[in-house]
């Protein structure tokens, strides 16, 4: 599993075969284009069940079940279940079962009916297998072993249409939901997808595909993201630095993600802009608006924009119940007109990018439930929506070095890949 964590370290890839004018080129930072021969057997789908062998018998953890249930219902005693519960606690970290998520196997040595057991294979998730067995003195031990995933990046393009929004130009593109959420986590940084998207506007996406015995078990990362957004191309790539850690990078290796969203409330409408003139719906006058309203249904959960420390938390009649979060030396964002306030989130909690704080309402000087958001640098309020970010995270001179030649790679394997759809990027 770790080698499919380390997709982005250069030296890992499998070396890349491009034909260049009938020459094989060999690149600094290399993967495999793999492509389909204009057959379904290409890649392999995971819509049929898998096969269970005669001598198993495969249980599907329900709401209600416990581990002790199980055992009971095939047999096992009591003495043996507190055996096997101690050694997946010390051994295997597991202290319980998941309904509608774990499964468990008993393997017999033939037919399970009269043939006695031999084995007992808890399935934690599709990626991670514990095997239980028991000697002759009556000992239990268990092995936890972790499935290498074969992983597979594919490419997704789509554009916006007259009416569309970007979930619906994503889902017509055949881009999965939960890309696109993190999609929209990405993008948020740099753009309103309210008021950023046009008809005519193009997009792309590369993210894994994880196999495992050629059927696909579920979806990975995002890899690249490209967006023609108004205010130019916005495009980030994922990359992993020497140290192990993660983060999105800009084509030039700048750190792509920003300490601050600009809509903490994804794909939110948004009702009201900031203004230094505007009539308030309530009071009947002038006067400035510093924030953006976004649309939100009371209720609605509201995430902090950034990571900070909560400076105030309470009530005023103008902006309700609220949050005020400082980021750093220069930036603080607030937050008004909740419903309520998040448990355990008080004057002094540190807090995280994306942490829910909060929750959407219309307490205060307000004419309908949404969320009133504010930046302030400074001291002074800005617009959300215009004013310039600080990036985080960015490289060093040797990082840099070798995410320019891990992108340089990567972007002429996407090239194949454009006018191949059933093709993908072999891990």
């Amino acid at each position: 599993m770790e080698k499919a964590k380390n997709i982005i370290t250069s030296h890992k890839f499998v070396r890349a075969t491009l034909w260049i004018a009938g020459v094989l080129a060999i690149v600094a930072v290399a993967v495999v284009l793999v492509f389909a021969r204009g057959t379904n057997n290409a890649i392999v789908t995971t819509d049929a069940a898998p096969v269970v062998p005669d001598n198993v018998v495969a249980v599907d953890v329900k709401s209600g079940d416990s581990l002790s249930k199980i055992l009971l219902a095939h047999g096992i005693g009591h003495n043996d279940i507190n055996a096997i519960a101690n050694v997946l606690k010390t051994k295997a970290k597991i202290t319980g079962l998941r309904a509608d998520r774990d499964k468990i196997e008993f393997v017999h040595d033939g037919d399970p009916v009269t043939a006695p057991l031999t084995k007992i294979v808890i399935l934690p998730g599709p990626w991670r297998r514990v095997e239980l067995t028991c000697d002759d003195a009556g000992k239990w031990d268990c092995n936890a072993i972790d499935i290498e995933r074969d992983t597979r990046l594919v490419y997704r393009q789509g554009e916006i249409l007259d009416g569309d929004s970007f979930y619906l130009a994503g889902m017509r593109a055949d881009i999965p939901a939960g890309i696109l959420a993190d999609v929209y986590d990405l993008l948020a940084f740099e753009m309103d997808f309210e008021r950023d998207v046009r008809a005519g506007q193009k997009f792309s996406v590369v993210y894994e595909e994880n196999y495992h015995d050629n059927k696909k078990i579920d979806n990975g990362s995002v890899i690249v993201v490209s967006f023609d957004a108004l205010r130019g191309n916005v495009k980030m790539y994922r990359f992993r630095k020497s140290d192990n850690t993660v983060g999105y990078y800009d084509p030039n290796g700048n750190g792509a993600i920003k300490s601050l969203k600009r809509t903490p409330i994804n794909n939110a409408k948004v009702t009201s802009s900031f203004s230094t003139r505007r009539k308030h719906p309530v009071l009947g006058f002038t006067r400035a608006h510093k924030g953006v309203d976004f649309r939100a249904p009371t209720g609605t959960p509201i995430p902090s924009a950034g990571a900070g420390r909560v400076v105030a938390r309470g009530y005023n009649r103008g902006h309700g119940n609220f949050i005020k979060i400082r980021h750093n030396g220069s930036f603080e964002t607030l937050y008004a007109h909740m419903s309520k306030f998040a448990k355990n989130v008080n004057v002094g909690t540190v807090v995280k990018q994306g942490q829910i704080i909060g929750y959407s309402g219309s307490t205060g000087l307000s004419t309908g439930p949404h969320l009133h958001y504010e930046i302030i640098k400074d001291g002074k309020h800005v617009n959300p929506m215009t004013v310039k970010l600080p990036a985080i995270n960015n490289l060093d001179a040797a990082n840099k070095t070798k995410f320019l030649e891990y992108r340089e790679s990567l972007d002429k394997a996407i090239e194949g890949l454009v006018d191949n759809p059933k093709a993908f990027i072999q891990m």
